[in-house]
């Protein structure tokens, strides 16, 4: 059963509130995380909380269990001189920007002139997420995962 402190490893897929695919393990390696270290957004821990090897999940998570209300008020319109040795920005580019608080990253969202509008929510902000998947996987973590607080080995950290 999933708990705190259980490695475990899922078959995934996740759409917005439209029905558009997101991301899904699919196309990619199963995802492996520790439970209870905050390595996965908060309303998918929870729903997955539980769980048994083998058991499928269909669960709708809400923004403020995933990434958060979208914050309009983040949103900048900054000189594109602000984006030094970078010749060309488009719409929809992605940079990251030290802040006092750390890295930050950043999405264009539109250029005018020389002005250039900057929106630091995560891209997945304000959305509803549909996740459906199976459990393929539980074991206990080690004692070097637990120090770490993730996964090492197959899918994890440190491969």
């Amino acid at each position: 059963m999933i708990a705190e402190n259980k490695i475990v490893t899922l078959q995934y897929s996740v759409q917005d509130s439209d029905g558009t695919l997101i991301d899904s393990s699919e196309a990619n390696d199963p995802l492996v995380y520790m439970h209870g270290a905050h390595n996965i957004i908060t309303g998918l821990e929870s729903a997955l909380l539980g769980k048994a090897n083998g058991e499928s999940f269909d669960v709708v998570i809400e923004p403020v269990d995933a990434y958060g209300e979208h914050n309009a008020e983040l949103v900048q319109v900054v000189p594109k001189s602000a984006f030094e040795g970078v010749e060309q920005i488009e719409a929809g580019m992605v940079f990251t920007a030290d802040t006092p608080n750390g890295p930050m990253q950043l999405t264009v969202t539109a250029m005018e002139g020389d002005d250039v509008t900057i929106d630091p929510n995560h891209p997945l902000a304000g959305k509803t997420l549909h996740f459906t998947g199976s459990i393929s996987d539980i074991r206990d973590a080690t004692e070097e995962e637990l120090e770490h607080g993730h996964v090492h080995g197959a899918g994890g950290a440190h491969d």
